[in-house]
């Protein structure tokens, strides 16, 4: 997979914006290792007020509880890198918006942190709608931490476009 630059991730935000404004649907997203950088691509684009309702970055164990309300065993029994917090926290974010579609991430942008169950590069991404089911991917990225996170938002906007 290609390295996605910031034409590509514009791309994919104002065409994921249309697809979004057509449907009227509002987006809501849940971000730990892009810090927010999913939100930042769907804002950039003008008009954007039109289908983007919210985003938390949420780095902290304590900030996935509080704001997406990620159980504490979640994350003691799996971590915070893991198929059961992204579908929590995906599922977190549309309880607490007004949003009808989300997006969540999770993962390992290096260049520490990384361990052999989970190397630098391991992202878990959640999509849902609301009222339907999560849909949890796990990726292997490769590259530095920029290329991990361009990576990972170019993934999560492509995911958006199949809800």
């Amino acid at each position: 997979m290609s390295i996605p630059t910031d034409f590509d991730l514009d791309q994919l935000a104002t065409q994921l914006g249309e697809r979004l404004r057509a449907a009227r649907d509002h987006v809501v997203t849940a971000e730990s290792c892009t810090g927010g950088w999913i939100a930042k691509a769907m804002t950039g684009v003008a008009g954007s007020s039109d289908w983007f309702d919210s985003g938390m970055v949420v780095y902290s164990y304590e900030a996935k509880q509080a704001l997406l309300g990620v159980s504490p065993q979640t994350l003691e029994s799996h971590g915070a890198v893991s198929r059961e917090t992204v579908i929590e926290m995906v599922s977190g974010a549309l309880v607490r918006s007004g949003a009808s579609v989300a997006v969540a991430v999770t993962g390992i942008a290096g260049p520490g942190g990384g361990s052999e169950d989970k190397p630098v590069g391991t992202v878990w991404i959640g999509w849902k709608r609301r009222g339907g089911y999560t849909r949890a991917e796990l990726f292997h990225f490769e590259g530095d931490r920029e290329a991990v996170r361009r990576q990972t938002v170019g993934a999560a906007l492509r995911g958006l476009e199949t809800l």
